[in-house]
């Protein structure tokens, strides 16, 4: 799959674009859980054998001076701006399903999905 990466800041409102089929929340339990646990705060059933523990996705927000970066956060979960020896997995590497327009960038509709769910349970 080609990836593609969101340039610029979106000023956007998730809710507004996120492709309703797409459950975010669906996904993140299937693809995330093991490791980010299903509350998203890290410590999943995986976490224990990572020399490196998931981060509590629930303060992303709350880390970057309580702005929700949708473009940083997409392109952590696509696998772009992968630190060395992250345990952390490519995605954009497989199917993400999909492509929804936003303005003139085209995202997988997946992706979307799961940074609009962390996006709303962010504390």
């Amino acid at each position: 799959m080609n990836r593609f990466v969101v340039l610029g800041a979106m000023a956007l409102s998730l809710a507004g674009c996120v492709d309703k089929t797409v459950d975010g929340r669906a996904l993140f339990a299937e693809e995330c859980s093991a490791c980010h646990g299903d509350d998203a705060k890290g410590g999943g059933v995986l976490a224990e054998g990572l020399t490196r523990q998931p981060p509590d996705l629930t303060h992303i927000a709350a880390r970057n001076g309580g702005v929700f970066d949708i473009n940083a956060v997409m392109s952590q979960i696509d696998g772009m701006h992968r630190a060395e020896g992250s345990p952390m997995p490519e995605f954009g590497a497989g199917d993400m399903g999909q492509i929804v327009m936003i303005g003139r960038t085209p995202v997988p509709a997946e992706l979307l999905a799961l940074a609009g769910y962390l996006q709303s349970i962010q504390e």
